[in-house]
């Protein structure tokens, strides 16, 4: 077992992790833990997000909800469900994850089952301090189409080719808004007022329709 400790996110490796072991380790620890998990063919990380993790997680996801309504685009929030699959010994929790493009496929249901079931179209991951398994990896299997990723100072959009992820500049979910523009808002959250800062996204977004 590895641990390390920021003051961002403390990270623990455990290896030779069977996928029983881990299927029982998410049913007894349950929904409402603190923790989140990575889990790539018998290593799992256990991440325990702290405040310089949790509050561009949360800018991020108000940020994505604004953008849809003002932009008229349905999504299902999915937060940091698990997606996960035994055939393939992967599985993540992402901080957010939603269904935009594929909203429609799964309205009004209650359990998913990434065997059978669309993967969501959008997750976001923060990352402030590097983690020790492959999450791109572990993306790319799982079929996520896009990835915004944030490591505290610089936000990326990346797009699902041909089981790589390759870096762009604008969202494939919200076309209309480039990375860049969404990376200033981000930026602008860690001096400013939030609901001053959502006033300003909103009005920013607008002018966009």
């Amino acid at each position: 077992m590895i641990t390390t400790s920021t003051p961002a996110e403390q990270r623990t490796i455990l290896k030779n992790i069977s996928w029983p072991t881990f299927e029982a380790i998410l049913r007894d620890t349950g929904e409402d833990r603190g923790w989140r998990f990575a889990y790539d063919g018998e290593i799992l990380e256990i991440m325990t997000p702290l405040y310089e993790h949790e509050n561009p997680k949360i800018q991020l996801d108000r940020l994505i909800v604004i953008l849809a309504e003002e932009l008229g685009i349905e999504i299902k929030s999915a937060g940091s469900m698990t997606l996960k699959r035994e055939d393939l010994k992967k599985g993540i929790e992402p901080d957010n994850c939603y269904y935009i493009q594929n909203e429609s496929a799964v309205r009004g249901r209650q359990t998913l089952d990434l065997k059978t079931d669309l993967p969501p179209d959008l997750a976001v991951e923060i990352d402030i301090t590097s983690s020790s398994v492959n999450k791109f990896g572990i993306y790319s299997a799982l079929g996520i189409p896009e990835l915004w990723k944030y490591n505290g100072r610089v936000l990326k959009f990346y797009q699902l080719l041909e089981e790589n992820y390759v870096e762009r500049e604008f969202s494939l979910a919200f076309p209309l808004v480039s990375v860049t523009e969404i990376a200033g808002f981000v930026e602008q959250s860690k001096t400013a007022g939030e609901i001053a800062l959502l006033q300003s996204f909103r009005a920013w977004v607008k002018t966009k329709v």
